[in-house]
């Protein structure tokens, strides 16, 4: 068993990430929390020795047809025109959002 996360460090990880969790929400996340651990701990445990170490997955299926790979083609993308005309609001360039970080 790892070392077990508090509920101060849940509010303190939510504060820090602007996220507001209800009372039902911080046990819920606890717990979560620490079974998150407690595999991490338990993976930590197995035998990897005779494992080769990869810089990226996409090294497991190094095979003659790309593996599961798609082929990277380029391809046309959508109208700049088309696109921005559905959305709600654009300056003719780009997508126009609401600011939701306030600082």
């Amino acid at each position: 068993m790892t070392a077990r996360v508090t509920v101060e460090e849940v509010q303190r990880v939510a504060e820090l990430a602007h996220l507001e969790l209800t009372p039902e929400e911080t046990p819920r996340t606890l717990n979560d929390l620490n079974a998150i651990l407690d595999y991490v701990a338990e993976l930590n445990e197995l035998d990897t020795s005779g494992v080769a170490p990869l810089a990226q997955v996409s090294e497991l299926l190094d095979r003659a047809d790309g593996g599961m790979l798609r082929d990277d083609h380029v391809q046309p993308s959508l109208d700049r025109a088309e696109v921005l005309s559905q959305a709600p609001e654009t300056d003719g360039v780009f997508f126009k959002v609401p600011k939701v970080i306030e600082r």
